[in-house]
């Protein structure tokens, strides 16, 4: 017994003696810590596919980084302009990393300014706790933007792709083919309020609501009126405008002038159905409920850039009897549209009703365009999908557009 008791002291003593040796030795009280092997073969190059400012900076990793004393705790990158500094210090990374990308921005006043085409010059230092080592100067460096981003190549193709298809549908449509467009139930209904209009002897009541002429709704919008406002040419109703904006109003007044000449009614136009009301929201809105309360339209049509006052305008519609048709491109006011009137396009079905009414080969082409471009991305979404779950990155790489 007692012979076991004395060899296992033995084994333990010399266990221990193994694991001091491996141990690194301490640092003697009062005395610098020594500094960690520093990193090296320091590499600096520009970065690929950007505008030029950026520079990306890849290091071997200190020997004391997973290895020897591991006492490595980060990585400081330092530039400068000259090989002699002063260095200052551009970002920092953990241990067991060996690359970093030095961005900034092309404003002067912005303290990340980054120069095109001016030297740069950079260093690595290995932190410890105690310490720190530097690698040798690396430079000089250039950051420079390049013309052509290959990583947004599979956005160069699609581009090209759109601009073919639109182009040969205009071609089509200018030749006369038919191109067919998805019924809009909304649209289709124009015709039926307009005669139901005329059979009351009550006027049509159209709002661009609060866009103005810049804005693709109220374009859009305008395309719509002419339509509308030919066929009250046509079967000899009244026609009210309430306009928001002037230029809106000079642009409706010209759009509802030349439908009356191309239906062979020019003496029958009255400058004064399409007028300015205000500019302030919701004195604009109580004008035309106004409007709809004395004058009880057969038909509110509403088309075009709204907001808040969308319910106020549909509601008191509904409560003078009239039959109301709604479209918008602002999505939370859909749903009030969709509540309070008969019939509402959503989103770009507005876009799509000029197209629809007006048959012209520029917005048929590029509406025809835009629906096989969707039928594209939707494949290729699909695609996209089974190779993210079946595995096929070639497929995923490929069409990942990169910055």
């Amino acid at each position: 017994m007692i012979r076991q008791i004395v060899w296992l002291f033995l084994l333990a003593l010399l266990l221990a003696v193994c694991v001091q040796a491996q141990e690194p030795p301490a640092a003697a009280p009062g005395m610098p810590a020594a500094p960690p092997s520093p990193p090296t073969n320091v590499v600096v190059k520009d970065a690929p596919d950007d505008a030029g400012h950026a520079v990306i900076v890849s290091w071997t990793l200190s020997a004391d980084d997973g290895a020897g004393r591991r006492n490595i705790i980060t990585y400081r990158i330092l530039r400068a302009e000259t090989p002699a500094g002063p260095f200052t210090e551009r970002g920092v990374v953990g241990l067991g990393t060996s690359l970093y990308s030095d961005k900034g921005t092309d404003e002067e006043s912005d303290p990340n300014y980054f120069q095109n085409h001016k030297d740069f010059y950079y260093k690595v230092v290995a932190v410890t706790t105690a310490s720190e080592a530097e690698s040798a100067v690396a430079g000089p460096i250039q950051a420079y933007g390049q013309w052509y981003n290959v990583g947004r190549t599979p956005v160069l193709i699609a581009v090209l792709i759109f601009t073919f298809l639109t182009l040969f549908f205009i071609r089509q449509a200018k030749r006369g083919a038919y191109l067919y467009v998805r019924p809009l139930a909304g649209i289709e209904a124009v015709d039926e309020a307009i005669g139901r209009a005329t059979e009351m002897g009550k006027p049509i009541l159209y709002v661009f609501g609060l866009g103005t002429a810049s804005d693709i709704a109220t374009i859009a919008s305008f395309t719509i009126l002419g339509r509308v406002a030919k066929k009250v040419a046509e079967y000899q109703t009244s026609l009210i405008v309430p306009c928001y904006d002037p230029i809106v109003m000079t642009v409706a007044q010209e759009t509802v002038r030349t439908a009356y000449l191309d239906a062979g009614r020019p003496d029958s136009y009255r400058e004064d159905s399409v007028y300015f009301v205000t500019q302030a929201q919701f004195a604009y809105v109580a004008a035309v409920n106004g409007t709809m309360l004395r004058e009880r339209p057969a038909t509110n049509l509403y088309l075009g850039k709204f907001y808040a006052e969308s319910l106020l305008l549909a509601e008191t519609g509904a409560l003078a009897g009239s039959i109301q048709i709604a479209g918008t491109d602002e999505p939370t006011q859909i749903p009030f549209f969709v509540v309070a009137c008969d019939y509402t396009l959503i989103g770009e079905e507005l876009y799509a009703a000029s197209a629809y009414l007006g048959r012209e080969p520029l917005l048929l082409g590029s509406l025809k365009a835009q629906d096989w471009a969707k039928a594209a991305i939707i494949i290729l979404a699909i695609f996209g999908f089974l190779a993210a779950t079946f595995g096929w990155p070639e497929f995923v790489s490929y069409f990942r557009v990169t910055n």
